[in-house]
């Protein structure tokens, strides 16, 4: 990625107030953030912070858990969901250096429930509700939810999480509370997402740039290691069923503005493996 890091500390990252959304000025605010970034930091929404620190405080007892504990949860060697770090598929692949644990939240019928970590059992309690954007994604969309755990690593040349773009419509994510590494590219530069405690940082998804026909914006981002902390984050995303075709609005496809993108199933499987071969998904979507 051949993209400058700047010092960003004199930049403000966007801050979207939820609570003043039924203003026109917030609105429109949302929706240049939205056409242009693709990603920002949601106040105001609602979620008390008791409840935020309490899901910050059982990902941190889960993550400090014995290892021989947390591998009881580990996730096959082919699959993405359950406890471990990055999925193998070659050889030659740079591992991130990061461990998650990956548990599928909806529809139910689909939960693994030998995946669910017993310890600590508050986990089980977290009433994660479901949010999804639009009826494309079927009778039966999914709802996840990703604890990442991000251990000191000193090695420049290590990510916590290489540059990609997210398989979801939309991403929220909780950050650590005092650790920062998140960073989106804009405007071709790494721009540091600051740590604003019991924020939500909102991302757009692949899926969103092609439902919109590119009227919104997905962005690349990663996460950086810190040399001394560990970083802790937790992530929600929805996506739809796996083999539900997923292409631009028909409204928001005419004349002036024509088809970008081609449909396409099984966007997350579609995604993961562009992003391991080194391409853009969304470029090869291209029309």
């Amino acid at each position: 990625m051949a993209c400058e890091t700047k010092n960003w500390e004199s930049v403000t990252f966007p801050v979207v107030d939820i609570s003043l959304l039924s203003s026109e000025d917030e609105l429109q605010k949302l929706k240049s953030v939205l056409s242009s970034c693709g990603c920002f930091q949601a106040v105001g929404h609602g979620i008390s912070i008791e409840y935020l620190d309490k899901v910050r405080e059982i990902a941190q007892q889960f993550f400090a858990l014995p290892v021989e504990e947390k591998q009881k949860y580990s996730r096959a060697s082919n699959e993405a969901e359950g406890y471990g770090d990055d999925l193998v598929v070659n050889e030659n692949q740079v591992k991130d250096c990061c461990y998650r644990l990956f548990l599928k939240v909806l529809p139910e019928n689909q939960r693994r429930m030998n995946l669910w970590p017993e310890n600590p059992a508050d986990l089980w309690s977290l009433e994660l509700e479901e949010n999804s954007f639009l009826d494309q994604f079927g009778d039966q969309p999914g709802l996840e939810v990703r604890f990442n755990f991000y251990p000191p690593c000193s090695r420049a040349e290590v990510f916590g999480a290489k540059p990609h773009l997210d398989r979801s419509a939309i991403t929220v994510l909780l950050q650590d509370k005092e650790v920062e590494g998140l960073q989106v590219l804009k405007d071709g530069m790494w721009q540091t997402v600051p740590v604003i405690p019991h924020a939500l940082v909102v991302n757009l998804g692949g899926l969103m740039q092609v439902m919109t026909n590119g009227m919104f914006k997905s962005p690349l981002h990663r996460v950086l290691t810190n040399a001394n902390k560990l970083r802790m984050s937790i992530a929600v995303f929805d996506e739809p069923e796996a083999e539900k075709e997923i292409g631009p609005v028909n409204h928001l496809v005419d004349h002036m503005r024509p088809r970008l993108y081609r449909s396409v199933r099984n966007f997350a499987a579609f995604n993961y493996e562009c992003f391991q071969k080194g391409k853009d998904s969304l470029e090869e979507l291209r029309i």
